[in-house]
C-alpha cells in the first residue's frame, strides 16, 4: 500500500480560545491528484491553508506526515516541498511579477524556467513588468498562480483560485488543476461546484470545522455535494 503523500491527524485551529475554527479535522492525501476542498463560507477552508502554510501556529493535532516522516510545518524541508495561492494576497507590493517569480525560485533553489505559456494562457502578457501594487485583483491572483504552476511544488495549495479570474483564465485554471497530478497533488478550496466537479479526483466536503464527507472520483455530482453542505440554493 501506498504511503500518503500527507496525512493530518484530529487537527483543531482557533483564531480565539473562545471558538474553535477547526475541530478533529482527519485526511489524507495521494501522490499525485487534484484535491478539491469544499464548504460554506465560515466552514474553515482558509484556515486548514493557513495552518498547513504554517501561517497559524494556534492549533494542536495527534500528528502530521508528509511522505510518512513527522513534519513541523514551519521546517524548511517541509517549506520547500509546498507552496500556496491565499484567496487574497497584498504581499510583495513593490515587486513585480518578474521580480517575484525570481525571488521564489531563489528561494526554492530551483532553476528558473520558461513560463511564457502559463504567462499567455492567464492572458497576463502587458503586466510581468508592473508592480503587483498597481495590479487589479485577478492580476495579482495571476501572478501566484502562474509562479505556483511554474515552481511545480509536491504539494499546492491553492485557496479560492478562481476568485477574481476571467472566465478565459478561469478556463485555464481549471486544465493547468487538472492536469497538475504530473508534477504532484494540488488541494485547492473552492464554493463553486464547477470547479471542483471538473478537476477533482476527490472532494472533501468540510462542515463545521471537520471533513462531513468525501466524493472519490466517479461519485461526483453537485447534487449529492449540495445535499452534503445542506445548502439548496446554488453555490
Amino acid at each position: 500500500m501506498n504511503t500518503p503523500l500527507l496525512t493530518v491527524k484530529n487537527l483543531n485551529a482557533w483564531y480565539s480560545s473562545e471558538k474553535m475554527v477547526l475541530q478533529e479535522l482527519s485526511l489524507e492525501l495521494d501522490e499525485h491528484e487534484a484535491v478539491g476542498l469544499i464548504g460554506l463560507n465560515g466552514a474553515g477552508k482558509t484556515t486548514f491553508l493557513k495552518v498547513l502554510s504554517g501561517l497559524l501556529t494556534e492549533f494542536r493535532s495527534d500528528g502530521i506526515w508528509f511522505c510518512g516522516r513527522p513534519v513541523k510545518l514551519r521546517e524548511r524541508d517541509f517549506k520547500l516541498c509546498r507552496y500556496t495561492v491565499f484567496a487574497e494576497d497584498n504581499s510583495f507590493q513593490y515587486f513585480t511579477f518578474r521580480e517575484y517569480l525570481s525571488y521564489v525560485f531563489s528561494a526554492y533553489k530551483k532553476k528558473l524556467p520558461d513560463v511564457s505559456e502559463l504567462v499567455q494562457g492567464f492572458h497576463f502578457e502587458d503586466y510581468t513588468d508592473v508592480l503587483l501594487k498597481d495590479l487589479s485583483t485577478g492580476s495579482r491572483k495571476k501572478v501566484f498562480l502562474i509562479t505556483a504552476f511554474a515552481l511545480k511544488p509536491e504539494l499546492l495549495l491553492l485557496d479560492e483560485p478562481v476568485n477574481g479570474l476571467d472566465f478565459e483564465s478561469t478556463e485555464y485554471l481549471y486544465k493547468q488543476i487538472a492536469g497538475y497530478r504530473k508534477h504532484g497533488t494540488v488541494l485547492f478550496s473552492s464554493h463553486i461546484l464547477e470547479s471542483i466537479t471538473l478537476t477533482s479526483d476527490r472532494v472533501f466536503v468540510l462542515k463545521d470545522g471537520q471533513i462531513n464527507q468525501t466524493f472519490e472520483s466517479g461519485q461526483m455530482n453537485a447534487a449529492d455535494i449540495r445535499e452534503a453542505l445542506c445548502y439548496e440554493n446554488d453555490i
